[in-house]
C-alpha cells in the first residue's frame, strides 16, 4: 500500500471534478472522477471552508465521534469494471470495523478527521508518474519534476475513460 495525500480537486476537459491523489514523494498522481457534491466537500476542507450547516461528511464525522469510533485510515482498495472501490477502517471498543465506501466519501470523511488516506499496489499501478528523466522518460525518483503547467495540460484533454475510471 502506498500513503497518499489529496493534491487537489480539479476539472477535465469535460467539466468533470477529479481528485487528485499523490504520493509523499509527489512522484505519482491517481485521478479519480466523482461527483460535484463530493468535489465540493472535499475542495472546501481542503480550502478550510467551513459551512453554516453540517454537510454529509461532517455529519458522518460528529455520528462516529459520538459513537467512540475512530477513522484509523482509508483505503483505495480497489478498480474493477471501470469504478473505484474504497475501505473506511474504523477501531471502537478494541474492534476494528471495515467499511465499503466510494473513495471520494472515504477521502471527504479522511480530511475532516485528519485519517490517512490509502492506495493499494494494484490501484497506484494506475497512476500517472511525474517524474521525468531527462530523455523524458517517467522513473519516479529524483529525476526532474514533471512541470504542473504540463500537468494542467493533460487535465485539460484527459477523459474518464482513458484511466478506467468513472465518476464515483
Amino acid at each position: 500500500m502506498r500513503l497518499m495525500k489529496v493534491r487537489r480537486v480539479a476539472l477535465d476537459q469535460q467539466n468533470n471534478p477529479v481528485v487528485l491523489l499523490v504520493d509523499e514523494e509527489e512522484s505519482i498522481a491517481l485521478p479519480i472522477w466523482i461527483g460535484q457534491a463530493e468535489a465540493m466537500a472535499i475542495a472546501m476542507r481542503l480550502q478550510g471552508v467551513t459551512p453554516p450547516r453540517p454537510m454529509t461528511h461532517d455529519l458522518l464525522q460528529a455520528v462516529l465521534e459520538r459513537l467512540a469510533a475512530t477513522v484509523t485510515r482509508i483505503v483505495v482498495s480497489d478498480v474493477r469494471d471501470q469504478t473505484y472501490f474504497a475501505e473506511i477502517h474504523l477501531a471502537r471498543n478494541g474492534t476494528t470495523l471495515v467499511i465499503d465506501s466510494r473513495p471520494s466519501d472515504a477521502i471527504a470523511l479522511a480530511l475532516r478527521v485528519e485519517a490517512p488516506i490509502f492506495v493499494e499496489d494494484k490501484v497506484a499501478a494506475q497512476a500517472i508518474a511525474l517524474r521525468k528523466t531527462a530523455d523524458g522518460e517517467d522513473r519516479g525518483g529524483d529525476e526532474e519534476e514533471l512541470d504542473p503547467q504540463e500537468f494542467r495540460k493533460f487535465l485539460e484533454r484527459v477523459k474518464p475513460s482513458d484511466f478506467g475510471g468513472t465518476v464515483h
